[in-house]
């Protein structure tokens, strides 16, 4: 017996231990796959199972929906509710013919705003030409850019499959040029044309068809954000449509981008909360371009001279160097600053922990631009706080590491020279050479900026290029919060060549997809006149000014709807697309209304009546009994500071004493509004 008893605890040991061998071989592989997902290995095993880093803080967990105060921060906007979506061909609409008169190849330049205003713009043209088009080549996010080679140029940002489905019934898309023409092209063997931004049909009819029909394939290079004029004749209205379609159905994003997206919206909306989409509109071309760089007097302004000296020299900027910018400020060509922003939002009554979302990618000056926004709003989050490192990676995809690429302070001035002055050194002392033009380095809110001594700018590193195609990632998840948000506002709408930029293209989505989501479109000359009159006690407004800012953002809601359409339209069809995919005007019968599908008119001020559409809205426009306890001067922007129960409960009191004084003259003006639908 007691044989046998040693034989079965040997056996039972040896289980137990081949047991163990197989737990531990399991676990290293684990181990492994998890720290193949990360960008450096083992040091961001942890990556994965860390929750995103903002905490929402609010002042009372309960949120009233049912208030008149709601209904003004945060409810739909009147006179623009019948405006929907509507980007159907209207009446005969042909099928693209088996046999084209060739292939258009594209090759995309440019940002986010530019890439996306660019596609439908090619669609448009390619069915012009009735050519068969390839699918366009985005230059930022080519295999050369140190990428991830999952994703090829276009399949980058975008659906592939889904965008040539949506556009099957308008153009033949293709994916690559047959093998003929692909070796031609990379022999440069292949007619190509430059595109100029807004360039007419009548360019492409008369001077790109013949060469297409001659050579069967033409290149185009689209280097400004557009190929085609915004504003078409009215025999070529169903093109505008089909830019609508491409541009809000056919443009979808990658999965992985889109799963991200989604991720970063629920985040924003803890206990089914309201949050405004921000963007700065900050980027240091567009500053430059219109002259703003004395608004930070530091280093930064230097950059920002740089940058005008440079666009001067290409012919970009066809104004001065230097530019008076307070002057540009004061007449409406510089973007609005985050403290700015800041004030007429809590001014328009807005409270301390609502959420705000800077969206439109990298703020010229860094975060510290951002502080004044950070002190009036608790709630004030970006992409970065609300996903994680693991999270992006995953988007990125694999990524080939560069371990020889450090980021590296650059040398002395005296370490170069005497290097320099070693390897000239000989039998009989030389002079030294002149020291050659080199950048100056300032290191600027944690990144790297410069102000060089000649008008070339260094070349990019590997790095710099993977992190550009990294923005068009970053932008496009920027791009679906904002236009998904309840409210948006911006600080700019141009971009670094005068051209409609990152928020129009948001406004024009949203004008699209839900109109009457809240928009404000202010009016930057009006802003900053009202902001010189409290320069110097910004913080410190009375009743009357906080009354005048209400109503220019409340207008600013329509009136700045109807001064888009004659402004931004101009430039780019994407950020007004109305009446075109939206409603038909009163130009048009109401039997041509019926046969062609749509049952709904436009409003009256889209076919013109805008004068008298306005003087109306004005004089339903009732000023309201704002409570003055609730608009002290000091307590306005920074009345989260207290503590302690009893104020809170003071608080309480009084903002429900103000909503109650208020709801009375807010139902009073909606019944006046209602009554000129």
């Amino acid at each position: 017996m007691k044989g046998e008893g040693k034989v079965f605890l040997k056996s039972r040991m040896k289980w137990i231990g081949l047991l163990g061998l197989v737990l531990s071989a399991f676990s290293l592989l684990v181990h492994f796959l998890l720290a193949g997902f990360t960008d450096d290995s083992i040091s961001d095993y942890s990556i994965p199972v860390t929750i995103f880093s903002w905490r929402p803080i609010f002042d009372n967990p309960r949120f009233a929906r049912h208030t008149p105060l709601y209904r003004r921060l945060w409810g739909p906007t009147r006179h623009v509710e019948t405006l929907l979506p509507d980007a159907n061909p209207r009446g005969f609409h042909s099928d693209p013919p088996a046999r084209t008169n060739g292939f258009v190849f594209v090759r995309i330049q440019g940002g986010f705003h530019e890439i996306r205003n660019s596609i439908p713009d090619v669609v448009a043209v390619s069915r012009l030409l009735n050519a068969t088009l390839v699918i366009p080549e985005i230059q930022s996010t080519t295999s050369s850019k140190g990428i991830s080679s999952q994703f090829k140029s276009f399949a980058y940002l975008y659906n592939e499959e889904h965008f040539m489905a949506t556009i099957a019934n308008d153009v033949r898309v293709v994916k690559t040029l047959p093998k003929n023409l692909k070796w031609a092209r990379r022999k440069k063997q292949i007619p190509s044309f430059k595109v100029s931004y807004g360039s007419s049909p009548y360019y492409y009819l008369h001077h790109v068809l013949p060469v297409l029909i001659k050579h069967s394939v033409v290149e185009l290079v689209v280097p400004h954000g557009g190929c085609l004029q915004a504003i078409l004749p009215s025999d070529l209205e169903e093109y505008q449509r089909l830019r609508c379609r491409v541009a809000f159905h056919g443009l979808q994003f990658r999965k992985e981008v889109q799963e991200l997206s989604t991720k970063v919206l629920q985040r924003l909306r803890p206990l089914g909360r309201p949050f405004i989409a921000y963007d700065p509109g900050m980027t240091r071309e567009a500053l430059a371009y219109h002259g703003c760089a004395e608004l930070f007097q530091d280093v930064h302004t230097e950059l920002i001279q740089h940058k005008r000296a440079w666009m001067i020299k290409r012919g970009i900027v066809k104004g001065k160097l230097s530019v008076d910018s307070a002057e540009q400020r004061l007449a409406g060509l510089c973007p609005l600053m985050p403290e700015e922003v800041g004030i007429l939002l809590r001014a328009y009554g807005y409270s301390w922990d609502t959420i705000i979302y800077v969206a439109g990618g990298e703020v010229f000056g860094g975060q510290r631009t951002l502080i004044p926004l950070h002190g009036m709003f608790e709630n004030v989050v970006d992409r970065t706080s609300l996903s994680t490192s693991w999270e992006l990676a995953k988007m990125y995809g694999r990524e080939a590491k560069h371990n020889d690429i450090k980021k590296m302070t650059p040398p002395s001035v005296e370490v170069e020279t005497k290097h320099d002055s070693l390897k000239s050194t000989r039998q009989r002392p030389q002079p030294l050479p002149p020291p050659p033009a080199r950048p100056k380095y300032y290191n600027i809110e944690g990144w790297w900026g410069w102000v060089a001594e000649s008008d070339n700018e260094p070349e990019s590193t590997v790095i710099e290029l993977r992190t550009n195609a990294h923005k068009l990632l970053w932008e496009a998840i920027d791009y679906v919060v904002s236009v998904e948000a309840d409210v948006f506002i911006s600080g700019f709408d141009r971009d670094g060549k005068g051209h409609p930029s990152f928020a129009s293209l948001v406004m024009g989505h949203r004008l699209y997809q839900s109109a009457s989501a809240k928009t404000f479109r202010p009016d930057r000359k009006q802003i900053a006149m009202l902001l010189e009159e409290i320069r110097d006690h910004m913080y410190e407004a009375n009743h009357t000014w906080i009354t005048s800012v209400r109503k220019l953002l409340k207008r600013s809601i329509l009136e700045g709807l109807m001064e888009s359409s004659k402004r931004s339209k101009a430039f780019s069809f994407l950020s007004h697309p109305v009446p075109e995919c939206s409603c038909i005007t009163r130009s048009h019968p109401v039997s041509n209304a019926t046969n062609l599908g749509v049952t709904h008119r436009c409003p009256q001020w889209v076919d013109g009546a805008v004068s008298e559409r306005l003087k109306e809205y004005k004089n339903a426009e009732k000023e309201e009994d704002l409570d003055e306890e609730d608009l002290s001067s000091s307590g306005l922007f920074f009345g989260h500071k207290e503590s302690g129960g009893n104020n809170n409960g003071n608080n309480e009191t009084v903002n429900s004493e103000a909503n109650n004084k208020e709801e009375g003259q807010l139902e009073d003006q909606e019944e006046l509004e209602g009554s000129e639908r």
